[in-house]
């Protein structure tokens, strides 16, 4: 295959198609290389054609919370009180800039998706 950019949804469907084909290339091979250029120009078109926004700040700390098995009393502990962490969670106060700062470092959650309007 002629590796060239990524221009049209023909062009998109034709470039997974062959990654299908090439997707198990040995490594060092002819193929390998192909694969690695031809993911790049893929990548790069989904990111322009399908880009997906950030989570909420409140699906984002959700979804957090599910991962490290926390419960609603272990994020009170970081942001304060329990009444404030189900009202955060409740959406009925906002995350002041404090309680992003905490978020950020204790739960790892990149501080772009905590400031965002929800």
């Amino acid at each position: 295959m002629k590796l060239k950019p990524i221009k049209s949804e023909a062009e998109y469907e034709n470039a997974l198609s062959r990654l299908e084909l090439i997707f198990d290339a040995e490594i060092g091979s002819e193929d390998s290389d192909e694969l690695e250029i031809l993911t790049m120009l893929i990548e790069k078109y989904e990111k322009q054609h399908f880009p997906i926004g950030f989570p909420t700040p409140i699906e984002a700390i959700k979804f957090r919370m599910e991962q490290l098995g926390m419960t609603q009393n272990e994020l009170a502990e970081i942001i304060g009180q329990k009444s404030r962490a189900s009202e955060i969670l409740n959406k009925k106060r906002k995350l002041s800039l404090e309680m992003i700062r905490k978020l950020t470092e204790k739960l790892n959650i990149p501080s772009e998706v905590l400031i965002q309007t929800y």
